[in-house]
């Protein structure tokens, strides 16, 4: 059994010797505060400078929701416009959103399953077509799509996805992978443990 190097809040201090900036976004209730928790929780294990930041509206109503998580950073906890290398997008009009927050050739990470505003399920709006919504995004950036609540479902619950797309993730983050798996298991509550680990590792799965 792994040593649980999980701890504490997210400090502002630590190496920044490796700078790496992600931007997390989605909807209100897919848990991306939970994923920055994780991300942020195992830049601090590692010993790592960790600035971080939350800016949302109605996110308890599905409203727009980004976080930011900076690595190595000493310069604040917003990341500038075209400044994040990784971005994990929870939804993908979100990830259109936040796109101008991302360095050409950046890494953006997709989950396609849309989640249809109140004006698009009224019939007052149109949800873009999510192929071309990948296409647009692909002609600057590497992106990386998938039905990360699919691989939820595959792992026992769908709202685990925020946890499918860290594991996903974890290939280009600057960190050990047993230290995010060390910081699930000091995150998510015992009885939806299982679960979660198994959603990581089906996320890693999920994007080479």
């Amino acid at each position: 059994m792994s040593e649980n190097k999980c701890f504490g809040s997210v400090p502002n201090a630590g190496k920044t010797d490796v700078k790496y900036d992600v931007v997390i976004c989605g909807v209100g209730g897919q848990g991306a505060i939970l994923a920055s928790d994780i991300l942020g929780r195992a830049a601090v294990a590692e010993d790592r400078a960790v600035q971080a930041a939350e800016t949302h509206g109605m996110a308890q109503r599905g409203g727009s929701v980004e976080n930011h998580v900076r690595i190595g950073s000493a310069y604040g906890s917003l990341i500038p416009k075209r400044g994040a290398d990784l971005m994990i997008a929870l939804e993908p009009a979100e990830a259109v959103r936040y796109a101008h927050l991302m360095k050409d050739g950046a890494v953006i990470i997709v989950n396609v399953e849309p989640v249809f505003p109140f004006t698009v399920t009224t019939g007052k709006a149109e949800y873009p077509d999510v192929n071309q919504m990948l296409e647009a995004l692909s002609e600057t950036f590497d992106v990386k799509a998938f039905n990360a609540s699919a691989v939820a479902k595959e792992a026992g619950n769908k709202q685990a996805a925020n946890v499918v797309m860290i594991g996903a993730a974890s290939h280009f983050i600057p960190l050990q992978e047993q230290t995010f798996i060390d910081c699930i298991k000091a995150l998510v509550p015992p009885k939806f443990l299982d679960v979660n680990l198994k959603a990581f590792e089906l996320g890693k799965e999920s994007v080479q």
